[in-house]
């Protein structure tokens, strides 16, 4: 069988597209159209379920897919790094949210990289749980990060950890808007701060709505007032008193600890939000993806 029918197979199916497979491989659509209905007529069996927008695997097709792909992966691999002995080290392809692989995965991984005759190169991008699930699902990179699990055989997630949600805002706030008082009803706290200015990361405010549906029930009122996409400049922002944001304890403690910004508001419950470890199913066999991924499982106990 053609290796090359094989990869553009394996392409079509992480893709779920014929189009985006032929993004990925630089090919034509119709090119990948002929290869694909060629390797159906070898097997003697359709691959794939044609669609308005896409296409779906047969079970053949996820079968085939789920034994070829850890293989055609490790091929290219092999072809990448090359065959010479000085070639052992090889490159990680990690990517996941930008703040939390900025501040916690890669300096973890960094420790690995430097170890004499064992590291490996390090290449980190950043993007949504959706184009890092996607980019790995291409073979774009071989380690995501994800706040969303994904579905199907062909990628495998490994539950990180969680990460806890804090309302904070400067200390002029909380004085001004009296939430610190013990005997104020959860629904005056609630007025008080709809009142507040809003920072966030985008203009449908998923972390503070994230917060206000899991503590208060409700959606937030308040528009944001301050839109940057880095959670630390909305830590920024915070600090110098624009308004409230819901931000992640472990990039907001420090300033929480020098009284830079206060816990707006205490829940018996605070918000979560899980992290997931991703690889291409059968991709741990590769060792440097096993040892970046058990390395970041082992540094993410302490982030807990």
């Amino acid at each position: 069988m053609d290796l090359a029918l094989l990869r553009t197979f394996v392409t079509v199916h992480r893709a779920g597209s014929f189009t985006r497979a032929a993004a990925l491989l630089g090919l034509s659509q119709p090119a990948v159209t002929s290869q694909i209905r060629t390797l159906e007529q070898q097997l003697g069996r359709p691959l794939f379920l044609r669609q308005a927008r896409g296409v779906t695997p047969t079970t053949i097709g996820d079968e085939l897919a789920h034994k070829a792909a850890p293989h055609l992966d490790a091929l290219v691999e092999i072809a990448e790094t090359g065959l010479e002995e000085d070639s052992s080290l090889r490159t990680l392809h990690l990517v996941g949210p930008l703040e939390f692989t900025a501040e916690r995965a890669l300096p973890a991984l960094t420790e690995l990289t430097g170890e004499d005759g064992q590291g490996f190169a390090l290449r980190a991008s950043f993007g949504t749980a959706e184009e890092a699930l996607e980019g790995l699902a291409a073979g774009h990179h071989d380690l995501a990060i994800s706040t969303v699990r994904p579905r199907g055989a062909l990628l495998s997630a490994t539950t990180l950890c969680d990460e806890e949600h804090v309302l904070v805002a400067a200390p002029w706030w909380v004085e001004h808007l009296g939430t610190g008082d013990p005997d104020r009803t959860a629904s005056s706290t609630l007025d008080a701060l709809e009142r507040t200015p809003v920072i966030e990361v985008h203009e449908s405010l998923p972390f503070v709505s994230r917060y206000w549906a899991s503590v208060f029930d409700s959606r937030p009122v308040a528009p944001g007032r301050v839109i940057v996409p880095d959670l630390r400049a909305v830590l920024a922002c915070a600090v110098a008193g624009a308004g409230l944001a819901v931000l992640p304890r472990y990039l907001c403690e420090p300033a929480l600890e020098r009284g830079d910004v206060i816990a707006l508001h205490e829940p018996a419950v605070p918000p979560l939000r899980t992290y997931f470890l991703v690889v291409r199913t059968g991709t741990l066999a590769m060792p440097h993806i096993a040892r970046a991924h058990e390395w970041l499982r082992q540094a993410a106990e302490d982030w807990c």
